[in-house]
């Protein structure tokens, strides 16, 4: 025997519950739901936008930071590289000093040698510079560009975010009441229906699990409703659901009574 507490604190035995007061029970609980599904229509994408924005300005703050990083190691490439220029300079003129006083001919082709290799060296530091440069003038370029688009989306993020909370600020209260005569509504249904009803209702396009007969039809599919069956949905003697879309059908006498409450 299944219970729960009920918003006032009185047990519920769901045993002595009436199939029609589980149907009211469910009505109700569809009818609060449906509040506070217009109230985050009223918010639409917003969430997901401020989201979205919160992430690419975060991913454009990482990208600058990681160029500025790049930026600051080809700086010390350079530094690395200006140093073997004044190195190889200094040794040139050293060896050209030295080669000045060589004493026989193989002296001289070894200095020879080496005045052309550190000449070598400054050539490739000097390509190397060169080419260090033009990256860090790339991806200078490349930062102020991701600057002005993350001014852009900081911008548009702030915007979206004050009016957000605009929003929120004008919703909360009535959806916090709602949530909690949700959560209330929830207590006088029995697990295994109140599970049904959730899945139902998240498969469900427009939210609705507890729909009326309209017409003689389904309120949410709007597939015929044979004669029988409709007589056995206004006897409330059992739960049923529409074959069509798994819907849980009630009569108007049950929506009208769960919207009196």
């Amino acid at each position: 025997m299944s219970k729960v507490k009920a918003g006032d604190s009185k047990e519920v035995n769901f045993a002595d519950v009436s199939i029609e007061e589980r149907l009211i029970a469910l009505a109700r609980l569809q009818n609060v739901d449906s509040q506070i599904d217009k109230i985050r229509i009223i918010r639409g994408e917003l969430p997901l936008e401020v989201q979205d924005l919160e992430d690419d300005v975060q991913g454009l703050k990482t990208r600058i930071d990681k160029l500025n990083g790049d930026i600051e190691e080809i700086q010390q490439g350079i530094k690395d590289k200006e140093a073997i220029l004044m190195e190889g300079a200094d040794l040139i003129k050293k060896y050209e000093a030295q080669r000045m006083n060589v004493r026989n001919n193989r002296e001289y082709d070894s200095l020879t040698k080496e005045i052309e290799y550190q000449g070598l060296e400054i050539q490739i530091a000097e390509k190397r510079i060169k080419e260090f440069r033009a990256s860090i003038e790339m991806k200078n370029e490349v930062i102020n560009q991701a600057k002005e688009k993350l001014a852009d989306r900081e911008a548009d993020l702030d915007l979206k975010q004050n009016k957000l909370a605009e929003i929120i600020s004008e919703t909360e209260k009535d959806e916090d009441d709602l949530n909690n005569k949700s959560t209330a509504a929830e207590e006088f249904i029995e697990p295994r229906l109140l599970s049904a009803y959730k899945r139902i209702r998240s498969n469900a396009r427009n939210g609705y699990a507890v729909v009326p007969i309209d017409r003689d039809a389904c309120g949410g599919c709007f597939n015929k409703i044979p004669p029988q069956r409709q007589l056995d949905i206004r006897m409330h003697k059992k739960i049923i659901v529409c074959e069509y879309c798994g819907r849980i059908l009630v009569d108007k006498e049950i929506i009208e009574t769960a919207s009196a409450e």
